[in-house]
């Protein structure tokens, strides 16, 4: 059997279907029409490849693109790649005509072997022969390939598909899905089956029976079995983003973005829904989806809060309480439901009230079941950085900064999640360069851009000055309310007090530089160990 090959350009690693790259341990992922132009160019190298050329490669994905949106690809893909128009190392400009691929490839290969590791992708297709002969080897190799590309082009390149020569290559492995292809031949007739199953379950999805006996037949039931592979994962992919209000008459890549929103910890639509989910769950009582809807309602009371106003300690314990009692209540009716386990284990990690544990196990089944599901990213990236494991929170953030769209709210989201783990990790060089970017956007309240400016703000280094206006005119009652504000949204979490501690130290510095000791609340030097005249 032919082994699937990846393209090695020096540190870059390029999977041969264009689905992702590695650079080093960061792995670059493609959307389609960017997979197009890598396609083209990696299979054309040192070839000139005119704009009007690329534009066709992409028309079949976009009919209303234009040259001028190829130059855009052509940029964005230099940024992914790392690469430099002036300096090129991969796609060379020849101006007035077109691009080129510069880069010399050397193949190396990706089989899955069982020194690589566990294998971390969405779908894995995996051969196994009983008494074949040659004749079968040759089919083998050819519908395994087809396989591989055929369910690859008909989804997301978050949902990476692999060839595994084994299945005892499978164990550890974070596989959501495998596809196992048997071959035998009886009486010189080949026969063939695919079984996919979920993982690590290993419930059948489907099965399907093929009809190899010419090449013409082989071609077209690898088309069959590729998009019945591709029909029930999108299928799953649809399931996982059923829930909290998403509609479900939108196309699944639009669906997979809203859910994505929906747990957003700066989601301002939760708070205008206040009177509508009050009333649905008094028409409907038992509702899951509507009871956890309405807990994101009350939690957005406390995330999108005026810092400086603050919420009364007696108003947090009473809306975590509810927010506790109403999660726990909904487990039992959500085992089936990915997007809504999310949302529990969200609201369970956020109440910290001894739940980390069950909040982890919730958002670990769900992400099993959904792969590179952005909605998950967030709520998996705070359950790691919760227990310290902060270079796995900054993958799984980094890796929802990959799949977000362009100056989403998504995309700020997670920058600012990277951030705060990254202070809390006490990593202040990595911090500076990923803190670049504004945290101003057209819903946040002034306050909370305020906020966020003083918390990145180091302890030896002065604030923006209209931070400094901000927090003068706030008085010394208004900073300790946002202190408190502060501590009780992103500081608690963290098991280690040095964690807390880390998240507190610059916005302890400047509000006792500011308004002296009496701005300190008293639970921030309990639950960090600073001291306020510190």
């Amino acid at each position: 059997m032919s082994k699937a090959q990846s393209l090695s350009f020096g540190e870059l690693i390029l999977d041969e279907t264009c689905l992702f790259a590695r650079r080093g341990s960061k792995t670059i992922q493609f959307t389609r029409n960017e997979r197009v132009l890598m396609l083209a160019f990696t299979r054309n190298p040192h070839q000139l490849m005119s704009r009007s050329r690329l534009l066709e490669e992409i028309a079949s994905l976009d009919s209303d693109a234009s040259e001028r949106n190829v130059d855009f690809l052509i940029n964005r893909l230099r940024t992914k790649l790392g690469d430099s128009a002036k300096s090129p190392r991969y796609i060379a400009t020849q101006y007035g005509e077109g691009y080129l691929w510069i880069a010399e490839p050397l193949a190396v290969p990706i089989m899955a072997s069982p020194q690589s590791g566990p294998i971390d992708a969405w779908l894995a297709i995996v051969p196994a022969f009983a008494g074949q002969g040659d004749r079968i080897d040759t089919r083998a190799s050819s519908l395994l390939d087809q396989l591989r590309d055929g369910v690859a082009a008909g989804m997301s390149p978050a949902q990476k598909i692999v060839i595994v020569d084994d299945l005892r290559h499978l164990a550890a492995s974070g596989l959501r899905y495998v596809l196992q292809v048997s071959f035998q031949s009886t009486d010189d007739r080949p026969d063939c089956t695919a079984t996919l199953r979920e993982m690590p379950s290993k419930h059948i999805v489907r099965a399907f029976r093929l009809d190899l006996t010419d090449s013409a037949s082989l071609a077209s039931e690898a088309t069959r079995v590729s998009r019945g592979t591709i029909k029930e994962l999108r299928n799953a992919l649809t399931h996982a983003s059923a829930g909290l209000g998403t509609p479900s008459d939108q196309p699944l890549d639009i669906r997979l973005r809203k859910a994505s929103t929906l747990l957003s910890s700066s989601n301002p639509a939760w708070l205008k829904k206040g009177q509508e989910l009050s009333a649905a769950r008094a028409e409907n009582p038992a509702d899951p989806d509507i009871a956890l809807q309405w807990c994101l309602h009350l939690f957005a009371r406390l995330v999108l809060a005026n810092p400086f106003t603050g919420v009364s300690s007696d108003e947090r314990a009473e809306i975590e309480g509810e927010i506790e009692t109403t999660a726990l209540d909904c487990l039992p009716a959500i085992e089936n439901n990915p997007l809504l386990m999310l949302a529990a284990a969200k609201l369970l990690y956020f109440v910290n009230r001894g739940h980390l544990e069950l909040a982890e196990d919730l958002a670990e089944r769900a992400f099993t079941r959904t792969a590179d599901f952005a909605a998950a990213l967030p709520v998996m990236g705070q359950l790691r950085q919760a227990r310290g494991n902060f270079d796995e929170a900054v993958i799984l953030f980094d890796r929802g900064i990959e799949m977000a769209d362009p100056e989403s709210d998504f995309l700020l989201h997670m920058r600012v999640l990277k951030c705060i783990a990254l202070l809390a990790k006490g990593d202040r060089p990595a911090l500076d360069a990923a803190n670049t970017f504004t945290y101003d956007i057209p819903y946040s309240p002034p306050a909370l851009v305020v906020m966020m400016g003083m918390t990145m703000t180091a302890a030896d280094q002065p604030l923006p000055e209209a931070v400094t206006a901000a927090l003068t005119a706030a008085g010394p009652a208004g900073v300790c309310n946002a202190l408190e504000y502060l501590y009780f949204t992103s500081a608690r979490h963290f098991i280690a007090q040095t964690a807390r501690a880390n998240v507190m130290r610059g916005l302890v510095a400047h509000a006792v530089r500011l308004h002296g000791a009496a701005a300190i609340p008293p639970i921030v030097p309990a639950g960090t160990g600073l001291a306020a005249a510190a």
